[in-house]
């Protein structure tokens, strides 16, 4: 499968690392320039390209950026890919750390959907809550009693498959988390984000979620 990762950070690092593993066709591509990208790519035969080349011919294409950064990307992003080619966003809002006040969300708007918008294309919310090394450590066979479950939210049930299809290759089990108007179960500061269980605390802990954004995640006055 050809897949275009737009992101090279931790998890956008460690997918190119798994998915070339796997026999996927990656192209990576990050905000400074595919010559930055050098290393990445020598160790995992990774094709580096600007992010506009990053969905040319995708079937997959994963956006993996700061959430401040998302209005920046530039047009014509999608430009190319394959037809159906499903998005996958890995982003979360950190107001206070990183991204400034971002007034739709702060008034209820989901993370992945207020993405979404500036993307112009349906996305599906995954990878947000996992840690970038256990992607590369905590893979399992299907079936062990110590694989990790991811939850995933969309509003296309054929894209979730696809995107879930991918998650089990990788060595994890996922869990349906709803419409993306229902990703804020999974946004951060909620009991299922960065929880390393199983399938069922992950269904445990997705109804279990408040849409109260707490203090620690809402913008300062």
């Amino acid at each position: 499968m050809k897949i275009g990762i737009i992101g090279a950070g931790n998890i956008g690092g460690n997918l190119t690392r798994r998915l070339t593993a796997l026999g996927h066709e990656v192209s990576v591509a990050n905000s400074r320039g595919p010559q930055t990208l050098a290393a990445l790519a020598e160790e995992t035969g990774a094709t580096p390209v600007a992010a506009t080349e990053a969905a040319r011919g995708a079937e997959i294409v994963v956006v993996t950026v700061p959430l401040k950064n998302v209005p920046d990307l530039p047009s014509g992003l999608f430009d190319g890919a394959a037809e159906g080619f499903v998005v996958i966003d890995t982003g979360n809002y950190y107001p206070q750390q990183r991204d400034g006040r971002i007034a739709a969300i702060e008034e209820g708007q989901t993370e992945s959907r207020w993405t979404e918008g500036h993307l112009g294309h349906p996305v599906v919310k995954a990878f947000n809550g996992t840690y970038a090394e256990d992607l590369l450590e905590r893979p399992r066979p299907q079936g062990d009693p110590d694989r990790l479950a991811l939850p995933v939210a969309g509003d296309d049930e054929a894209a979730k498959r696809v995107v879930r299809a991918l998650i089990d290759e990788l060595g994890f089990d996922s869990v349906d988390a709803g419409g993306l108007d229902d990703s804020w179960r999974q946004q951060p500061d909620t009991p299922v984000y960065g929880l390393r269980a199983g399938v069922d605390a992950v269904v445990k802990a997705l109804a279990e979620a408040s849409p109260e954004r707490t203090a620690a995640f809402r913008a300062q006055a």
